[in-house]
């Protein structure tokens, strides 16, 4: 059984940046997919990003695409999600999931989940 934790988020003012961390406990996350995703108030789990297991392939929804990166680092077994310009609609809780299939887009593929961490953006 692979158990997430996520760390990192925070209150940030618009075009700000943080860094989240996804780190496994309870066994090696380098042979599973790694996505991100974010739920923010009323609204459906959203996909935000994902990469495969050895960290060479990377997909990206629309609404993040060219200032959120996605990497791992199979050697410390962490994931990792670089924000930049980060917007008030970027505003949600957000999740580390674990899988199989890489760059999946539905949360139902997904057996493994944080608990997930609060990110604040102010206008």
């Amino acid at each position: 059984q692979v158990q997430l934790v996520e760390s990192g988020g925070g209150l940030v003012q618009a075009g700000e940046s943080l860094r989240l961390s996804c780190a496994p406990s309870g066994r090696t996350f380098a042979n599973y997919a790694m996505a991100w995703f974010r739920q923010a108030p009323g609204k459906e789990r959203e996909f935000v990003a994902g990469i495969n297991w050895s960290g060479e392939s990377t997909t990206y929804a629309n609404s993040v695409k060219g200032r959120f990166t996605i990497s791992r680092d199979s050697a410390k077994n962490t994931g990792s999600l670089q924000m930049n310009s980060l917007k008030p609609d970027d505003t949600a809780v957000y999740y580390c999931a674990g899988g199989l299939l890489y760059g999946t887009r539905s949360p139902t593929q997904y057996p493994y989940w944080g608990q997930g961490t609060q990110v604040t953006v102010s206008s």
